[in-house]
């Protein structure tokens, strides 16, 4: 790996207890935000792989919160580095699967 590489290794799977990472390698391009390589990972590489977002203004939908190196971070404005990068879902939230998880609010299922 050089510092035109990006390693993004995602947390797959739909039980909290057999889930397992999976690394993904892509051209690191400067200004790319976490969001767009979700993007074109799932355009080029796994069409399985599973993340939300419903990007209407960034940073307003809050639909793309994720794990990102173990902070909470929206997709959408974290700019992807070279290196590698960790992500997984929402800790506390049930797991839908891979970077999906249940964030509607309890008082709204009913």
């Amino acid at each position: 790996m050089n510092e035109t590489e990006t390693i993004l290794q995602i947390r797959r799977g739909t039980n909290p207890a057999e889930t397992q990472y999976q690394d993904f390698q892509l051209r690191y391009e400067e200004g790319t935000s976490v969001l767009d390589a979700l993007m074109r990972l799932r355009r080029e590489q796994d069409s399985s792989l599973a993340f939300r977002y419903a990007c209407i203004s960034a940073n307003v939908c809050k639909e793309c919160v994720i794990l990102v190196d173990g902070e909470k971070e929206y997709a959408c404005t974290t700019r992807l580095r070279p290196g590698r990068m960790v992500l997984e879902p929402l800790p506390g939230k049930g797991l839908l699967r891979d970077l999906v998880t249940d964030t509607v609010p309890p008082r709204e299922k009913l």
